[in-house]
């Protein structure tokens, strides 16, 4: 499923999501608008390190971040295998990978968009104001609130 976000899309893996694609779009219009920081969808992590890194992924705070050493340091592993963990994500956003960052800089990003993607992100969630765009406003004269800018599943 693809979802829009500030500055582009992002693709989840809807299977490790136990519940239905139009919640899952509505919560991320919500944190689109500005009206949600966190999800609370349930999501299936895969057994072993990918799984334990993102259970460090969706501890970190909205608006706050986290070095790829600080993650490692947590779970007793070096960076290197953290952010390529981050880039197996398989539900960006709703696990927040654009969180980890680089020592010194923002790092990689390896949805479409890249590093611009994640940046983009990251200052949404500093924002001290959302603004609306016209893909957030409702489709349909009568209030129906689909978003246009969501793809269908595949």
């Amino acid at each position: 499923m693809t979802l829009t976000v500030p500055g582009g899309e992002l693709v989840v893996d809807a299977a490790y999501v136990d519940a239905p694609t139009d919640e899952i779009r509505r919560q991320a219009r919500e944190y689109r608008t500005g009206s949600r920081e966190s999800f609370d969808l349930p999501v299936r992590y895969p057994d072993g390190f990918l799984g334990r890194v993102m259970g460090a992924m969706a501890a970190i705070p909205y608006g706050e971040t986290r070095t790829y050493g600080d993650v490692a340091a947590d779970l007793g592993n070096a960076p290197q295998p953290v952010g390529a963990a981050c880039g197996r994500n398989p539900v960006p956003l709703l696990v927040p990978c654009h969180r980890v960052v680089a020592a010194d800089g923002v790092g990689g990003f390896s949805a479409a968009g890249g590093p611009a993607l994640k940046r983009r992100l990251l200052d949404h969630e500093r924002s001290e104001s959302v603004q609306t765009t016209l893909a957030d406003a409702p489709t349909r004269a009568d209030g129906d609130d689909t978003d246009a800018g969501d793809r269908p599943d595949p």
